[in-house]
């Protein structure tokens, strides 16, 4: 596939949902090709650690961030040679940052697939995370021979005030789950979502874009504002999606939200809607913990029975670690299926979804009332176009 002649990175769009699916697999394949190249050749460590540092990329996956990149680069007049290695870079970064949300999240699933800590286990995933990072710096430095020093070093900061604001995003939302905290507004929720998934998803790959081709300050103003604005509708909608999506098409655990009890937009409003008694059982319910998919009292179990059976341990020994454990597991109050059960029918009461999504359509509304501001300045009219056909995939989508 060359750099400057993929299907729909260079030709006339056909009906704009399939010129949509084209444009991001188009770019897909490049990005994965990009990928592949930024991996060491040293085989001592390709097994452990850089196949897996491809798991979540080779899954089926929009690649929405590097597509967002290179549109915006080349509808401003970048070449495709200019962007490509930046774009990759982004998605190195977001496939980094999934796999240790999922571990603190504990969540089950990620791309129709088990994530990664479930598959790999916690110290391994972690390592591929922090690796990832690492190995994102490298062609950032290389843009110094692609697109000169000054350009090079505005990029590398426009990543790490991404990183910076990602994580700061991330610690806001982790601090609410510390202190319990619910009685939070509208204004609260896209603070956080602005910080933790506007800047990596749509901020940082416009910025980069426009940056590559020495957007001017009005014209990055604008970029920044659209990316703004439809990354509170992209979080939102996903938000929706967890709630309402069917497993197959959605790819992460259904519900998994509520059995989380992450603080969403849907979720606050139901909670400012309900009843006081509506909602101190809901706070009870949500300060329970998510069930475990397996529990570790079966791996200590064994271990103690080993002991035991090689005269390791006594026979007093034997029953007090085993009452012991009997006793943490069950005062471990976890959520159970009429619990999130509940949650959603307070949710479907109070037409929480329906208040998430207007604000969704408001915040895509604003990225459209941007892009056009733009318009003029675009001569790239089919990166141009899927930069507008994604507004309304962003709210529309069911995946």
């Amino acid at each position: 596939m060359s750099l400057e002649t993929t299907s729909t990175l260079a030709h006339a769009a056909p009906e704009a949902r399939d010129a949509l699916g084209d444009y991001l697999r188009d770019c897909r394949d490049l990005v994965l090709a990009e990928l592949e190249r930024f991996m060491p050749a040293d085989s001592r460590y390709r097994p452990i650690l850089y196949d897996l540092m491809l798991d979540y990329p080779l899954r089926d996956a929009k690649a929405l961030r590097p597509a967002l990149c290179i549109a915006t680069a080349r509808s401003l007049g970048g070449s495709l040679e200019a962007v490509l290695q930046s774009a990759a870079v982004l998605e190195l970064y977001h496939n980094a940052f999934l796999i240790h949300d999922d571990i603190e999240d504990a969540s089950e699933r990620r791309r129709d697939g088990p994530t990664l800590h479930r598959s790999q286990g916690v110290p391994i995933a972690l390592n591929v995370g922090d690796a990832m990072l690492a190995l994102a710096l490298e062609p950032l430095f290389d843009n110094m021979r692609l697109v000169g020093l000054g350009k090079a070093l505005r990029i590398l900061k426009a990543v790490s005030d991404m990183a910076r604001n990602t994580a700061e995003g991330q610690a806001l939302e982790l601090s609410w789950i510390r202190e319990c905290r619910w009685n939070l507004r509208d204004q609260d929720y896209l603070r956080m979502a602005h910080q933790k998934t506007s800047h990596y998803t749509f901020i940082a790959p416009v910025v980069v874009g426009g940056l590559i081709v020495g957007a001017s300050d009005s014209e990055l103003f604008e970029l920044r504002m659209f990316a703004t604005a439809l990354g509170a509708a992209f979080q939102i909608q996903d938000d929706v999606l967890n709630l309402v999506s069917d497993h197959g098409t959605y790819g992460k655990d259904k519900l998994g939200d509520l059995w989380e009890g992450k603080r969403t937009l849907i979720l606050l409003h139901a909670l400012r809607s309900a009843t006081e008694e509506e909602r101190a059982r809901a706070v009870e319910i949500l300060g329970k913990e998510r069930p475990l998919a397996e529990t570790p009292r079966t791996n200590v179990e064994t271990v103690v029975r080993e002991l035991w059976a090689r005269s390791e341990l006594s026979d007093a020994g034997y029953e007090a670690v085993l009452n012991a454990l009997g006793r943490a597991e069950s005062s471990r109050a976890t959520k159970t299926e009429a619990d999130v059960g509940f949650l959603l029918e307070l949710i479907r009461h109070y037409r929480s979804l329906e208040h998430a999504r207007s604000v969704a359509r408001t915040r895509a509304l604003r990225a459209r009332h941007s892009l056009q501001r733009l318009k003029p300045r675009m001569r790239g009219v089919v990166h141009r176009e899927f930069m507008e056909q994604l507004v309304d995939f962003v709210v529309e989508r069911d995946h």
